[in-house]
This record gives structure tokens, C-alpha cells and sequence, in this order.
């Protein structure tokens, strides 16, 4: 099994007092690197367009995105896709759109993230994974906590985006805290208890619309996004926890991701193994994913004590493991998928990785840990 992911930063505040889960929607200049979200993150969008007489694959295609979505750790632009809610909801005259998507969607869209979140020991706890490893879905989201201000009892849950201008994404920001909702109401079971919503626009829907969505009062135009929910839900236990998936899911995120957080590095792998799983993780192609010159990456990655060969020759150690054990696609597909130009690279490759044949891979001759839960590096 192998995952591709992208992080959140959520302080907590512990103690007698109200915590305050805030998603702050404050939109900030884009650096250099665009933001990126896994294509999960627009689960149930094709469905959501056909059901209100729309073609989805031709609102994506229109806004440069790929029609076909089912490769669901494809990384695609945060920005492109605040401008496709947008556009979605004006078009299909669903001014609602973001809160109807968020009702297609679950915990499930956040991939091992979501394993680790589900077999917490308390929400707490869950939380400090999301705080950790959000990124790893989506790299432009963060989070904040703060005391209420109404005092002790309350939390507020606020999600923040840095992918353009605040008005462009209304639609982003109340499928982001639809979901929230969802996947709060998931974990703390009885325990979760919404008090009100705080958003930083004016209506985009009837109000009724958020009423139905939340069951709660919504506050327009406030300084910030947020779900105000009950201080007690910080130790409510998860009742499935498994410890075991907890810490598989948790050693994989450690160690893909645990050093680099948001980072220029994890963004590049996550890019490398998103151009992979597309069959081009070159130089050039992850440089553009992330709007830099080759040149200027390679010098980034240098300056951090990195080389993009290097990382791409871990990646793609990897996933040929993965392919020849896991799989039965013909090795000259494994060659291809792995941007090889020939079988016989292939097989040379796995000489270097493994120090056996791709066929004796396959055929599980070779008694040498798994790469994919190795910390070590093959270099050749």
C-alpha cells in the first residue's frame, strides 16, 4: 500500500480555560511556490456538477485542471481550485455549492492522515495529527487556536488559506468548514457539540442554506472563520482507536514527512511522487508543478542539504518495489511508469536498488527489508 500526501499548525491551549479551534481566513501573498491540494480534495465534484445539470469535466478543463479525477494523489493548484468553486456555483446557479460538496465528502479524502486521525486516543490527540501532517493534503491551509470569547466552554475550529485573494474563495472556505463539521461530528460523536459559525463575507447562499448545513447560527462578516464548538471536546475519547493502525500510519507520515513539514523538501517529494504515479517526475516537471526555474530548485534543494536526484531515486526505489510486489503490471509498464526508457534500465535500476533481478523482486527471492519502511538510502 503506498500514499502520496501534503499541513496544518494548530496550537493547542490546554487548561481551565476555553479553547478556541479557529480557522483564520485570512488570505496571504503567494510566495513563489502556488499551493497545492491533492485532487481528494474535490471528491464528489463531477457527481455534484451532473446532479445540478452540469458537465464537471468540462468546468475542470476550463479552469486547467484535469478532467479525470480518479488518480486521487494527483497535486493540483489551490488557487485553480478556489477558482472552480467559484465559477461551479455561479455557473450551475448553486450559490450553495461549497456546502453541498462538503456533504460528499468525509475523513476519507485526508488518506493515511485520516488513519492516523481515526485511531486517536482522544480528539486531542487527533487534532495534533492534523496540526502535524495536514500539509502533506493540503500545504496552503492552517490552523489556529484561541480562547472564546464568550468565555470558558467553547472552542472554535478555524481553517486558513493562503491561495489568492480573500473574495475569490468564499466557495473554498465554507466547503472547507462544511467538511470540518463533518469530520468533527465523525470523531467526537455526542461529545461534539456546535455552537455557532463565524465567517469573514457576507452571504453566498440563502442563509437557510448554512442553517441546514450547521444546525447552528451563522455570523457573517467576523474577523475570522470559525466552528465554536464545546471546550469538552478536546478529551472526548475516539471509541474504534487501534493502536497498531495508529502507529503504522503515524511511522509512515514520520518518516516521509516528519522532517520536512511544510517545507521546500516534502513539497518536493510529494511533487516527485505525484509525477510519478502520472509516469514524469523530471526536473522540469516538478519544477513547474511548483512554479520555480530547474535551475532555482536544484539550488534550493542544495542550500538544504538535498539533490532532486536523490530524492527522485528514493521515490522511485519505492514505488518500484511497490509495482513489483505488489502488482502485476509488465515490467516494460513499470519502466515506463518510472520514466525509464527501457526495460533493461529497469532492470539495471533494481541491480543498484535491491542488488537482485526485477523478475526475482517480483517473485520475492530477495530477503531485504522493504524499502518503503527502510530509513536508509540506496545510493549508486
Amino acid at each position: 500500500m503506498s500514499f502520496n500526501m501534503t499541513g496544518l499548525r494548530m496550537p493547542m491551549l490546554e487548561g481551565d480555560k476555553a479553547i478556541v479551534l479557529t480557522t483564520s481566513a485570512i488570505f496571504l501573498t503567494l510566495n513563489d511556490m502556488p499551493h497545492t491540494v491533492r485532487a481528494a480534495g474535490l471528491r464528489g465534484f463531477v457527481e455534484l456538477a451532473r446532479r445540478l445539470g452540469g458537465d464537471g469535466g468540462a468546468l475542470l478543463a476550463a479552469h486547467g485542471l484535469p478532467e479525470d479525477l480518479s488518480d486521487e494523489e494527483m497535486l493540483l493548484p489551490a488557487r485553480q481550485i478556489g477558482r472552480l468553486l467559484e465559477a461551479s456555483a455561479k455557473s450551475l446557479r448553486c450559490p450553495d455549492f461549497g456546502l453541498r460538496l462538503a456533504q460528499l465528502q468525509d475523513i476519507r479524502i485526508l488518506g493515511p492522515i485520516a488513519i492516523a486521525i481515526e485511531n486517536a486516543r482522544t480528539v486531542k490527540e487527533a487534532l495534533d495529527v492534523v496540526s502535524k501532517y495536514m500539509f502533506v493534503h493540503h500545504d496552503g491551509m492552517s490552523i489556529s487556536t484561541v480562547p472564546h470569547r464568550d468565555g470558558p466552554g467553547r472552542i472554535e475550529l478555524c481553517y486558513g488559506f493562503r491561495a489568492g485573494p480573500q473574495a475569490a474563495a468564499r466557495q473554498a472556505i465554507d466547503l472547507v468548514l462544511g467538511g470540518g463539521h463533518r469530520i468533527l461530528g465523525l470523531l467526537g460523536g455526542e461529545n461534539y457539540l456546535l455552537h455557532e459559525v463565524h465567517l469573514p463575507y457576507a452571504p453566498i447562499a440563502p442563509p437557510a442554506s448554512y442553517q441546514r448545513s450547521f444546525g447552528v447560527p451563522v455570523l457573517f462578516r467576523q474577523n475570522k472563520a470559525a466552528l465554536v464548538v464545546s471546550g469538552a471536546l478536546l478529551n472526548a475519547p475516539l471509541p474504534h482507536a487501534n493502536e497498531s493502525l495508529r502507529g503504522m500510519a503515524t511511522d509512515y507520515l514520520q518518516k516521509h514527512f516528519g522532517a520536512g513539514r511544510d517545507g521546500l523538501i516534502a513539497r518536493v517529494r510529494l511533487a516527485i511522487v505525484s509525477g510519478l504515479e502520472n509516469s514524469d517526475a523530471s526536473l522540469a516537471k516538478v519544477a513547474s508543478l511548483l512554479a520555480l526555474q530547474p535551475r532555482t530548485l536544484q539550488r534550493r534543494l542544495a542550500d538544504a542539504g538535498e539533490s532532486f536526484e536523490a530524492m527522485r531515486d528514493d521515490a522511485m526505489r519505492e514505488a518500484a518495489w511497490t509495482y513489483l510486489r505488489s502488482s502485476d503490471m509488465a515490467l516494460s509498464d513499470i519502466a515506463a511508469r518510472l520514466g525509464l526508457s527501457q526495460q533493461s534500465a529497469l532492470a539495471r535500476s533494481c541491480k543498484r536498488w535491491f542488488g537482485d533481478t526485477p523478475l526475482a523482486v517480483r517473485r520475492g527471492a530477495l530477503q531485504a527489508e522493504s524499502p518503503a519502511l527502510s530509513g536508509s538510502r540506496a545510493r549508486g
